[in-house]
């Protein structure tokens, strides 16, 4: 058994005895990598080393103009070497800030999670050349120890597993490989355009650094794993701070967490963010954001992190979107048709924030979601509307003996600021009824059980 085959053996042996014999799926370019890996998986098969299911996946991006000749080429040797495929085309579309080889990568790990619903081995061909790279892009980027420690061996994909089985290989063992067993196999035209970071990296610096260092691919490859296992320790010790800080799945208690060290701080706000996969805060948006939590209590700072904001509302620190401004956003709803009342009408609210049901005839004896009174039936011809705008004005909640401004009521009811402007308002004519879910004006509620209006917010 030769060096690459044995690797792979080695390494599926230890997947085996964990997930046992399930289903092996292939990320398949068509490339030198995936070539190799898919003969010497084979190869196993057939000498009853594996018994698993053994499925291919092409993903045909439609980057190049190759595209479909290069699946043409995996159609043809599954044939030949007697295994299932499963082609996937993705549509790639530019971003900006976003590199389009990471969009394509993207692209390709959503399609391969999309494959199989019960959970199975997603295996690709990355080598020990290809870890080198990661780890020098890392480098350029002033990544720290997570980004540093490049590729794992085996990672979560969704339901599935992704194993990388050849790092410890290098390019030249694989080049080697190939050529030994006659196969064939497609270059990317892209893969030589040195406009590209990594296609720099490996047509330049990494045969300047092999000439100079030959063994530089196996000591950035240690340097990598020495990285992950300090990520490891740092990770260890963001779950440990998150017990203490935590407030709810998506905040923190901002007293305990302004008592952390600096570095124990940011550790922890990485750890948070990573928890929702989120994208990454630079070391510059920490400060920011440990700095505005020393702001006066009656100020609600905020700091910006990709497409999500950290908000401070009295003592505790939000994570959440990045809202869009909808203070202008209104619709009129009708309630009534040529037959009469409608039973029940559906309002889609803006930014994410769901839909209204209106039940008209349908109302139960309480609203269990809101423990809110009925609302009084508008009359024949009121214009009804919803908005998130309002004026201010004077209003008698349902809970209160005295009436108070909207924006006073709100701060009773412990809401904070910027849910506050995402609140829809029902509005008969130019008549605040109700901020919908919080409260229903005194003189719009109906007394009788058995009739009036109930609105649901459902997302």
């Amino acid at each position: 058994m030769n060096h690459i085959t044995s690797a792979l053996h080695h390494t599926l042996q230890n997947i085996f005895d964990i997930h046992g014999n399930i289903e092996l799926i292939i990320a398949y370019s068509g490339g030198i990598d995936s070539q190799v890996l898919l003969h010497a998986l084979v190869q196993l098969r057939q000498k009853r080393l594996i018994s698993n299911e053994i499925t291919v996946c092409h993903v045909n991006h439609g980057l190049s103009e190759n595209a479909d000749s290069w699946q043409v080429l995996a159609e043809k040797e599954c044939i030949k070497l007697s295994v299932k495929l499963v082609v996937k085309h993705v549509n790639v579309q530019e971003k900006a800030q976003h590199s389009l080889e990471a969009l394509a990568r993207d692209a390709r790990y959503s399609a391969l999670k999309s494959l199989r619903e019960k959970k199975s081995i997603v295996l690709t061909g990355h080598h020990s050349d290809d870890q080198s790279e990661t780890f020098l892009l890392a480098l350029k980027r002033g990544a720290g120890l997570k980004g540093l420690s490049a590729m794992s061996e085996q990672i979560q994909l969704g339901q599935h597993v992704l194993v990388r089985p050849l790092l410890s290989i290098s390019r030249q063992e694989i080049e080697e490989y190939a050529n030994s067993h006659q196969l064939q196999w497609v270059e990317d035209e892209s893969n030589f355009d040195t406009c590209f970071d990594r296609n720099f990296i490996r047509q330049e610096i990494m045969p300047l650094l092999r000439q100079r260092w030959p063994s530089i691919n196996s000591t950035i490859n240690r340097s990598a794993s020495h990285c992950l296992s300090g990520q490891a320790l740092l990770d260890e010790l963001g779950a440990q701070d998150l017990l203490l800080c935590k407030a709810s799945d998506i905040s923190l208690h901002v007293d305990m967490l302004i008592s952390l060290s600096s570095a124990r701080f940011n550790n922890l706000i990485r750890f948070f963010m990573a928890q929702h996969h989120y994208l990454m805060p630079s070391t510059e948006q920490l400060f920011q954001l440990r700095q505005q939590l020393q702001a006066g209590e009656d100020k609600s700072p905020q700091v910006k992190v990709a497409q999500h904001v950290f908000r401070r509302f009295k003592n505790t620190l939000f994570l959440t979107s990045e809202f869009s401004d909808i203070s202008d956003w209104h619709q009129q709803i009708i309630l009534f048709n040529g037959n009469g009342l409608i039973d029940q009408k559906v309002m889609a609210l803006p930014d994410n924030l769901g839909k209204l049901i209106f039940n008209t005839t349908t109302v139960t004896s309480a609203d269990t979601s809101t423990k809110l009174p009925h609302i009084v039936l508008p009359k024949y011809g009121q214009q009804v509307s919803v908005r998130f705008r309002h004026e201010n004005p004077k209003c008698l909640p349902h809970f209160r003996q005295h009436s108070r401004t909207v924006k006073k009521v709100l701060q009773e009811l412990n809401i904070a600021p910027w849910q506050r402007k995402r609140i829809a308002f029902l509005y008969y004519d130019d008549e605040l009824v109700s901020a919908i879910g919080y409260f229903i004006c005194q003189a719009f509620i109906e007394t009788n059980p058995k009739l009036g209006m109930q609105i649901h917010h459902t997302q």
